[in-house]
């Protein structure tokens, strides 16, 4: 038998569902199909010290980063170009 390999997103996802939503670990595993185990590891693994609302606000930041390492390559282009149009109008 093939071993399922579930994503970070899902496994917070049904943690967040015995967490936050209050349903029981038997009744999240019957509809998801994982077995009560798991569910209890990865509620240890996500529910931990650091927690859901860090790794959601962990996620957040490195997204800020990448879209504000884009926006920086974006405004260094546009000076360049302002530069190189501005030479040229004299």
């Amino acid at each position: 038998m093939a071993k399922v390999h579930f994503t970070d997103e899902f496994k917070r996802d049904a943690v967040a569902q015995i967490v936050e939503r209050g349903y029981s670990a038997a009744e999240v595993s019957k509809r998801l199909g994982v077995s009560q185990h798991s569910l209890y590891e990865w509620k240890k693994k996500f529910s931990g010290p650091k927690g859901l609302a860090e790794d959601t606000r962990d996620a957040e930041i490195r997204q800020l980063k990448r879209e504000l390492a884009r926006v920086t390559e974006e405004r260094d282009i546009l000076k360049k170009a302002t530069a190189y149009f501005a030479k040229d109008a004299k």
